[in-house]
C-alpha cells in the first residue's frame, strides 16, 4: 500500500488522479483501484481533472470567478513580522471545491440518482442514500483543513444566490458541529467573519467587475444568541442539540443522567435549554444551507441529527423549496458497520496527508526504551503505567527543548482510560517531574467530548474558564505544558503544538490517526 513513486511531496501540487494512493499493492493500480475506493471518487477525480483543465467550461460565470481567484490568483499575505507571505490553499481544499462546483453548475445534481450516475462499481442503489436532497460529503484527513472547505463553500454559495439570477443556493447557513470543542474552534474562525476576510476567501472589489467586498452583508449568530435575522445572509452556528425540534430532543446513553435513555422521554435538556427556539428559526428561513463538520456522527437516518435536517428540508417543501445543499466534511465518512458515505464526492486520505506533511509523521520512541516498558502489578493506575509517563515526559522534554529553539512550546498529552484516574496522572506528573509543577491542565470529558459540569464538580463558571484554558494552551502567555483527559483529543480540539502522547486506554492506532488533530502549522 505504498504511495505511487510519482506522487508529489508539496501538498499544492495537483493531483493527478492516476498517482492517488489506494488501500492495495501498486501492481493492482489498473485492475482494482477504482474498486478500493469511495463508488463515486475515481470516475469523479478524473471528470474534476478535465473540468480544471478546461478552464471551468460550464461553470456559473460567479463560480469561475470565485476558482480563479482561490486557485489560479498569486495571494501575498501580512505576516506577524511584517512580513509578505505567498498563500495557497491544498489541494485538496482546491479539489473538493471544484468538484462540488462540477456536481452543481456542470452536471447539475439535484439527488442521488444524479449522483449515482458517478459509480464505477455498478453497486450502489438508492437505498444507500437516506435523504431526498443534495448532499455531499467532503472526506478529508484531520488537520487538512475541513473548516477552509466550509468557508469556501459558503462564500460560494452566499455569491451565487447573489450573483446568478436562477441560483437554487442560498445566503443563509446552518454550520452544526457535534459537540462545544468542535463548536468552540469553528466560532474562533468564524467571528468577526475573520477567516473569509484573513484567507482570500473573498476576491478584492472589481475583480472580474464585481463589489465582492462591500456586497459580503453575513450576520453571525453564535447558539442561543440569535439576533436580528437579516435578508442579506445569516449564519447559524451551534452544536446540533440546538436544531433538535422541540419536543424531539432525543435521550441517549452518553447523558450524564441516563434514567430518561432508560425510563422514557424527557421534555427537556441540560444541554438542549434554550430561551430561543434556533431550530424553529432554521425552520422558517426560506433558502438554507446546511454544512456538517464532523459529520460521521450523521451515521443513521434514525437519529436525531439526520431527522432534524430532514425535518428543516421537508418544511422548505411544503413552503415550495427545498434544502438548498447539505455538505458535510469529515475523516471517516463510515457507518457503523463500516460502510463509507456513498455521497462520498473526493477524498484527501490520511496516508496523503502524512506524505505531504499536512499533519505529523507518528514516531514511536525507540525500540530500546520501548523494551523498557512494564505494566506493574498495582491497582493504582499511576503505579501500574509509571514508565510509560516516565517514558512520555522524557519524549516530551526532547520535543520541548526543539520547540523552545524556535519560539514555541510543545505539549505532552496523556489520555487516561477513566476521568476518576485523569487527577491521579496530573498528580504524579506534578510530583515526580519538577518541569511540569503547576503546568497540568486537567480536562474531565463526557463522552460525547463536552467538558463535564457533573463529573468535573466544577461550577459553570469555573467550566467556561477551563474551556478557554484549553482552547489557548498553545499560547506563550499559557502556563500550562500538559493536559490530561479521556477523550479530548478525539476530535475538534485544534492544538498544534501537542508533540507526545501517552495512550493509557485501549484504542487502535488507525483510530487514533484518523481522530487526532496533529496538524502542522500554517
Amino acid at each position: 500500500m505504498a504511495l505511487h513513486p510519482d506522487f508529489p511531496e508539496s501538498p499544492h501540487a495537483i493531483l493527478d488522479p492516476s498517482v492517488r494512493w489506494f488501500p492495495a499493492d501498486e501492481a493492482l493500480r489498473e485492475t482494482t483501484s477504482d474498486k478500493l475506493m469511495p463508488p463515486l471518487v475515481p470516475q469523479l477525480r478524473r471528470k474534476v481533472k478535465e473540468f480544471r483543465d478546461g478552464g471551468y467550461v460550464g461553470a456559473a460565470d460567479t463560480s469561475r470567478s470565485l476558482l480563479n481567484w482561490w486557485f489560479n490568483t498569486p495571494h501575498l499575505l501580512d505576516q506577524s513580522d511584517a512580513a509578505m507571505e505567498e498563500f495557497q490553499y491544498y489541494f485538496a481544499q482546491r479539489e473538493a471545491l471544484e468538484t462540488i462546483v462540477y456536481l452543481y453548475d456542470v452536471v447539475g445534481v439535484k439527488d442521488k440518482y444524479d449522483l449515482m450516475r458517478f459509480d464505477g462499481t455498478g453497486l450502489v442503489s438508492a437505498g444507500m442514500f437516506d435523504e431526498t436532497w443534495r448532499r455531499f460529503v467532503v472526506k478529508m484527513a484531520t488537520g487538512s483543513g475541513k473548516t477552509k472547505v466550509m468557508s469556501l463553500v459558503l462564500a460560494w454559495s452566499f455569491y451565487h444566490k447573489l450573483y446568478e439570477p436562477e441560483s437554487g443556493l442560498a445566503r443563509n447557513f446552518l454550520v452544526i458541529t457535534p459537540n462545544i470543542i468542535v463548536l468552540d474552534r469553528i466560532h474562533k474562525d468564524f467571528q468577526g467573519l475573520r477567516i473569509f476576510f484573513e484567507d482570500p476567501v473573498i476576491p478584492d472589489n472589481g475583480f472580474e467587475g464585481r463589489n465582492w467586498r462591500d456586497d459580503f452583508q453575513l450576520t453571525l449568530h453564535l447558539q442561543d444568541e440569535v439576533r436580528v435575522t437579516r435578508p442579506t445572509g445569516n449564519i447559524f452556528l451551534t452544536n446540533i442539540h440546538r436544531v433538535y425540534a422541540g419536543d424531539d430532543i432525543p435521550p441517549g446513553p452518553d447523558d450524564e443522567n441516563t434514567m430518561d435513555y432508560f425510563l422514557g422521554k424527557r421534555p427537556t435538556g441540560a444541554t438542549t435549554d434554550s430561551k430561543v427556539d434556533l431550530g424553529m428559526i432554521v425552520r422558517d428561513i426560506d433558502e438554507l444551507v446546511v454544512l456538517n463538520d464532523e459529520a460521521h456522527h450523521i451515521h443513521d437516518k434514525n437519529m436525531a441529527w439526520f431527522k432534524s435536517i430532514e425535518d428543516i428540508h421537508n418544511r422548505l417543501l411544503q413552503k415550495g423549496g427545498e434544502l438548498s445543499l447539505q455538505v458535510d466534511t469529515t475523516a471517516t465518512p463510515k457507518h457503523n458497520n463500516g460502510a463509507i458515505f456513498v455521497q462520498t464526492v473526493c477524498d484527501y486520505p490520511l496516508v496523503e496527508a502524512i506524505s505531504q506533511n499536512v499533519v505529523k509523521h507518528p514516531v514511536l520512541p525507540d525500540a530500546p526504551s520501548r523494551a523498557k516498558l512494564t505494566e506493574r502489578q498495582s491497582a493504582k493506575f499511576t503505579e501500574k503505567y509509571a514508565d510509560y509517563l516516565d517514558l512520555g515526559v522524557i519524549e516530551w522534554r526532547k520535543a520541548y527543548a526543539e520547540h523552545e529553539k524556535m519560539g514555541k512550546k510543545a505539549i505532552l498529552f496523556v489520555m487516561t482510560d477513566d476521568t476518576r484516574n485523569c487527577d491521579d496522572v496530573a498528580e504524579y506528573l506534578e510530583g515526580h517531574h519538577p518541569d511540569l509543577k503547576d503546568a497540568v491542565l486537567v480536562i474531565h470529558t463526557k463522552s460525547n467530548g463536552e467538558i463535564s459540569e457533573a463529573v468535573s464538580g466544577k461550577g459553570k463558571d469555573e467550566l467556561v474558564k477551563l474551556r478557554k484554558q484549553a482552547n489557548e494552551i498553545d499560547g506563550s502567555d499559557s502556563p500550562y505544558k500538559a493536559i490530561v483527559s479521556v477523550m479530548m483529543l478525539k476530535e475538534g480540539w485544534d492544538v498544534k503544538n501537542v508533540t507526545t502522547i501517552v495512550g493509557l486506554r485501549a484504542y487502535a492506532a488507525k483510530e487514533l490517526l484518523q481522530n487526532l488533530k496533529l496538524n502542522s502549522a500554517r
